[in-house]
């Protein structure tokens, strides 16, 4: 088991792939051996993104979305096949980066936390951890994020305290349990396929 701390002063910014806003970008993986780290060489992203105005979504062929709410309320994406419900916060929507998508925003500007990946290279799941309880991680890479606050975690037996904002990077290599012990915290998996 290997972990590093992911300090929020250390996140680095980057736009939309549309322009259309700034996100934090809290952790990522690219194709090794890529001269460049850009959306086509990318294997999966954990990041962060103020919505703050109703608009389209960046369109992002071959890349698998999970998307929560962590800050406001209100948020629905709509999309011509289907309407993802994200008025409550900490609700997880899946959907595909090829679809097109406009959020509606019913009570004003919201935060949302991202986990994408690239299609038959990984797959990702993403959970609100709000009850103190354990949980098994299966081998890959995992992200636990303070979201709201402060938090604490048990990983199977160190005790880690994460600072609001802030993000412990977990990486397995065998089964491990993982158990919230105080706050809030949102945790990314990310297990690479391909």
């Amino acid at each position: 088991m290997k972990t590093t701390l992911l300090k929020s002063e250390d996140y680095t910014r980057s736009p939309w792939k549309n322009g259309g806003g700034i996100f934090t970008d809290i952790a990522d993986a690219h194709r090794a051996g890529s001269p460049v780290k850009d959306w086509d060489s990318l294997l999966w992203r954990f990041a962060s993104t103020p919505i703050v105005a109703p608009g389209p979504f960046s369109y992002m062929p071959g890349i698998d979305r999970l998307q929560m709410v962590v800050g406001g309320r209100g948020l629905v994406l709509k999309s011509p096949a289907q309407d993802f419900d994200e008025r409550e916060p900490f609700t997880t929507v899946r959907f595909t980066g090829e679809l097109e998508i406009v959020t509606e925003l019913e009570e004003g500007p919201v935060e949302v936390v991202n986990l994408m990946a690239r299609r038959g290279a990984a797959e990702i799941e993403l959970a609100a951890l709000r009850e103190p309880g354990e949980r098994q991680l299966p081998a890959g890479t995992h992200l636990v994020y303070a979201a709201r606050g402060d938090c604490r975690i048990r990983l199977g037996a160190e005790d880690f305290a994460i600072s609001h904002e802030n993000t412990l990077k977990v990486e397995l290599t065998a089964v491990s349990n993982l158990a919230l012990v105080s706050g809030l915290a949102v945790l990314g998996s990310i297990r690479l396929t391909g």
